[in-house]
């Protein structure tokens, strides 16, 4: 009997994606989709890179060590050393970008039915990676009127069991743009120390930040040297989610260890995808200032014109390129669905993430929606013209 697996069918659909198949129909009756849905930049990759791939040294893309290129690590050993965080090239191992270091570190520090704690809501694929490995998630909610700020640790605490392996923090947060403080981070210092666990955070957001208070990573704690993993990956960084390139970074090298072995078991990382993100490293110039004035400016157009639409409730990112959103709608995912499927402005629609897929507590986020503010300034304020327009005529609004 042919039969699928009792986890392929618990496999979640991404929220991010799901609704393709609509966008899709609208854009073939001749509808332009306004994506507010993926966090893919149109920012340019960096010219460095673009000019390099030209002139790539080979006429043969060959395996790399599984670790990765000593050449990429020293690279991003040089980055974090520049920010002030003491590591080494061999506190790196290179992935397929930050997804597959997930799913490395999940295989490798939980068994079946293990736990890991999350503050809710969260990157939506967090979902997909646990149950990859029949791993659980245990969430913390947050809450929208708090700006989606740690819950209090207590709240952490009382989660904790026997099964419980690590605590995962996304920070800047996607999909809420929220920053923790240094303070915060020192919550969960002391009790992923009491309890010996694992903090893990993913970090893949640090360089865009939109406040005066510095960067904090949970690397930057040495008393952490051998709980603290962090996620890694240059798609948002340099604006090259096609290369697939990320890393695990970790001083504990029992851990690094075993990471090896998962490395070789899945060959290499690709060989391009190192090439290209060692030379974004190698000539940085201002890309980094000239992005996060870009997307700061857009964050603030699709902010504050999000405000002046009634009902709406806007907590303001610190961080990242997105915003999670409360609409006064009765289902936000049907709302979404509706917005590509029976409605336009003089031709135009706005595609959302539903904010249900970024939780794990059923019926959360039900009237929420991640918005990913990487279009263009004139783009979003169209954007946010014809979702005012949309929550006038949708039947469902609730105000």
């Amino acid at each position: 009997m042919l039969v699928l697996s009792n986890k392929s069918q618990n496999m979640p659909a991404s929220p991010i994606r799901k609704l393709v198949p609509y966008a899709d129909a609208a854009k073939q009756r001749g509808t332009k989709v306004y994506h507010l849905n993926i966090g893919q930049p149109d920012i340019e990759s960096p010219k460095a890179v673009l000019e390099g791939l030209k002139n790539f040294p080979s006429n043969i893309i060959s395996y790399t060590h599984s670790e990765g290129t000593l050449e990429y690590r020293e690279a991003l050993a040089n980055y974090y050393n520049n920010r002030g965080i003491d590591v080494t090239s061999s506190d790196f191992i290179a992935t397929l970008g930050g997804s597959e270091a997930l799913l490395f570190i999940f295989g490798i520090i939980a068994n079946p039915g293990d736990e890991i704690i999350i503050p809710e809501p969260f990157y939506a694929n967090y979902n997909g990676f646990t149950c990859e490995n029949d791993v659980n998630i245990v969430p913390v909610p947050s809450s929208i009127e708090n700006n989606f700020g740690l819950p209090p640790v207590e709240e952490f605490a009382k989660k904790i069991t026997d099964k419980t392996r690590a605590i995962l923090i996304c920070n800047p947060g996607n999909p809420t743009g929220y920053v923790y403080s240094k303070e915060e981070l020192e919550q969960l210092r002391d009790i992923v120390l009491e309890h010996d666990i694992y903090l893990i955070a993913d970090e893949v957001y640090a360089e865009y930040l939109y406040t005066e208070e510095p960067f904090t990573s949970i690397l930057s704690f040495p008393e952490l040297k051998n709980h603290a993993i962090v996620i890694d990956s240059e798609s948002k960084r340099f604006s090259l989610c096609g290369a697939r390139s990320g890393a695990i970074v970790t001083r504990n090298q029992d851990f690094m260890g075993v990471a090896m072995r998962f490395a070789q078991a899945r060959l290499s990382p690709v060989e391009l995808s190192q090439y290209m993100a060692t030379l974004a490293h190698n000539n940085v110039g201002t890309y980094f200032e000239d992005c996060r004035a870009e997307y700061l400016k857009r964050r603030d157009v699709l902010v504050n014109g999000l405000k002046e639409i009634p009902g709406v409730v806007v907590p303001n990112p610190k961080g990242a390129f997105y915003c999670m959103i409360q609409l006064p709608v009765d289902n936000a995912e049907k709302f979404a669905i509706w917005l590509l499927e029976s409605f336009n402005s003089n031709g135009e629609t706005v595609m959302l993430a539903p904010g249900a897929g970024f939780y794990s507590t059923p019926n959360s986020g039900l009237q929420e929606v991640r918005l990913a503010y990487v279009l263009k300034s004139e783009d979003l304020i169209r954007s946010v013209e014809i979702l005012k327009e949309a929550l006038e005529q949708y039947p469902g609004t609730t105000r």
